[in-house]
């Protein structure tokens, strides 16, 4: 936890093995904070940190949620009780997730469980309703707003993907980009470093113009929600990986596919997760968040065909 330039404050929290990252950007007219974790990161880590820097949470002006993911609004509850004049905003694609844990639950991370046969395991479902306290949304955000802080304008950008309304921020002044979970590298990481599981994109189409016009910015400084701080060089390999990975998704589909085998989501999953990341068989079927994502792409280039066997979604490589 500390202050990267100034008034920008990044603010870790945990989150199981992995960790979330809070922003804090403060300036002489207010503070907004980008995402404010689960419920228990408010109390255990933000307040804590804002005590020890003196600053008193009332004066955040502005609470903007990246995304409708639990561990990055699970804390506006909790948030807004200690910030009661703080407006809440969040990308409008997002704002329904945003506000009611159930359509999250079900729309969001129950979107695979009819069709595919993927969900969740119950014990993870009863963890984000237990870590979630959410609240209505004051404003919806479509990217291009600007917040002034008094010595600064931050902006609002669009950043679709992972999340439909996904939104990152840009603080040109520090040539800071925010982007939380907007790009996800090759594997989202444990908190000492190690694969955890795969990057969950899922629109990929969206997902790669988001990281063109976000690399197209040059920012000097990176900031993620679960990854460490990108500086320098390491903002555009962090984005180029990001980008590439997506290619070697749309290669290793092929590679299982191009024998003629039509394969359900799993199915396929199975046999390509060696080749796209060192998880184990229970995180790699997360892979069917991005995989889903290429194989729509591939079906709009006439690349493949979806199908349907007993009920189950099924994908055919076409010649």
């Amino acid at each position: 936890m500390m202050q990267l330039r100034p008034g920008i404050h990044r603010i870790v929290a945990p989150l199981g093995e992995r960790f979330i990252a809070m922003h804090l950007l403060t300036g002489p007219d207010g503070a907004l904070l980008f995402d404010t974790g689960v419920a228990d990161s408010v109390p255990g880590t933000l307040l804590p940190y804002l005590d020890e820097i003196g600053f008193d949470p009332t004066d955040i002006r502005w609470v903007i949620s990246s995304h409708c993911d639990f561990d990055h609004t699970g804390g506006n509850a909790a948030l807004a009780a200690v910030a009661p004049h703080a407006e809440f905003l969040a990308g409008r694609a997002d704002v329904p997730m945003t506000e009611d844990v159930e359509l999250l639950i079900s729309g969001r991370y129950g979107e695979f469980a009819a069709r595919d046969r993927f969900d969740d395991p119950p014990e993870t479902t009863a963890e984000v309703r237990r870590a979630t306290g959410l609240v209505p949304v004051h404003r919806s955000l479509d990217g291009g707003e600007t917040f002034d802080l008094g010595d600064r304008l931050i902006e609002v950008l669009s950043a679709p993907g992972h999340s439909p309304g996904h939104l990152a921020l840009r603080d040109a002044e520090n040539d800071t980009l925010l982007i939380s979970d907007a790009v996800l590298g090759e594997t989202v990481p444990t908190a000492d470093g190690r694969a955890a599981f795969p990057p969950t994109y899922r629109d990929t189409v969206a997902y790669v113009d988001s990281i063109r016009r976000l690399r197209a910015l040059d920012a000097d400084l990176l900031l993620t929600a679960h990854y460490p701080v990108y500086e320098g060089a390491a903002v555009g390999e962090f984005l180029d990986d990001s980008h590439a990975y997506t290619e070697r998704v749309d290669r290793v589909i092929e590679q299982v596919l191009a024998s003629g085998v039509e394969l359900t989501s799993l199915d396929l999953i199975h046999r390509a997760a060696p080749d796209l990341g060192p998880w184990p068989e229970a995180a790699a079927e997360y892979l069917i968040f991005p995989m889903t994502g290429n194989l729509e792409r591939l079906v709009a280039r006439g690349r493949v065909v979806e199908g349907e066997r007993d009920g189950i979604r099924t994908w055919r490589w076409i010649a």
